[in-house]
């Protein structure tokens, strides 16, 4: 769940298995999608997390209208605005999200946002962080145009840009190697807000393949193979040997680590 955190807490009884399940509230209403819960026993000790109805809403449509989920991108690597950081700024307020890279071939940069803007809003939604450009942005459909307003140089602008879709690298894992036969990796430089974050994302993991009966799992993060740091795909393919008797995968979920290996 690291790359959207705009969730409904909530300590409804809510264990293992239960993801996708429905979220209701004293009327019967339909509040949220059951995604995850805090288990670091393995149990629910009361805290769980669910996807907002009205996020869920939004793909939904997108999955009915084009059979896949159509994210808009605005292409910024943004954080939150700290005290020091607004003083050096020239800005009064530490609300907001600070650019701190824009990425090549986006909207951000056809648009001409720069690093060192600061977004305040997105049409009539404050951002109040970096977090909140993240999920105020995921909101949007590729080819939205959205109102961006933002501080540079202490003078509040406003742009309108048109978001293009996500288009990450992607990679089919049996290309790589035969024990990754069933696997669907992808880069993560192009998602918004992963400042600092390295490795690839397994994007699928075909059930009954080596790699899922090894314990991979979709969502996770692969950060070393074969001891050997992986920061893209291209890292992956270099660590890899056909001649190696198995893989070791080294991999983030969540908020732990583990090794995996795949024989």
């Amino acid at each position: 769940i690291e790359d959207y955190e705009d969730f409904i807490q909530t300590d409804a009884s809510i264990n293992q298995g239960n993801s996708g399940g429905a979220l209701v509230n004293l009327r019967g209403e339909l509040v949220g999608i059951n995604t995850a819960i805090l288990a670091p026993g393995g149990g629910n000790i009361g805290i769980g997390f669910a996807i907002p109805i009205n996020m869920a809403q939004l793909l939904t449509r997108q999955i009915i209208e084009y059979g896949e989920v159509r994210r808009g991108r605005l292409g910024v690597i943004a954080q939150n605005l700290s005290p020091e950081l607004a003083e050096a700024l020239g800005i009064s307020s530490t609300k907001g999200a600070v650019i701190s890279q824009v990425m090549p071939d986006t909207a951000a940069e056809a648009a001409g946002l720069k690093e060192g803007d600061v977004i305040i809003a997105v049409d009539d939604r404050e951002i109040s962080d970096a977090s909140g450009l993240r999920n105020t942005i995921g909101l949007y459909r590729a080819d939205d145009e959205v109102s961006i307003r933002f501080i540079r140089d202490e003078e509040e602008s406003t742009l309108r840009i048109r978001l293009k879709p996500i288009d990450a690298p992607q990679g089919q894992g049996q290309k790589l190697s035969a024990r990754l036969e069933g696997v669907r990796l992808e880069d993560i430089d192009d998602q918004e807000g992963t400042q600092g974050e390295r490795g690839v994302r397994v994007a699928q993991v075909e059930q009954g393949s080596p790699a899922f009966q090894a314990g991979l799992r979709e969502g996770d993060l692969i950060i070393s193979v074969n001891k050997q740091p992986v920061y893209g795909l291209k890292d992956v393919e270099q660590s890899i040997s056909e001649q190696d008797s198995m893989l070791l995968l080294n991999i983030l979920r969540g908020n732990s680590g583990l090794f995996i290996v795949i024989r």
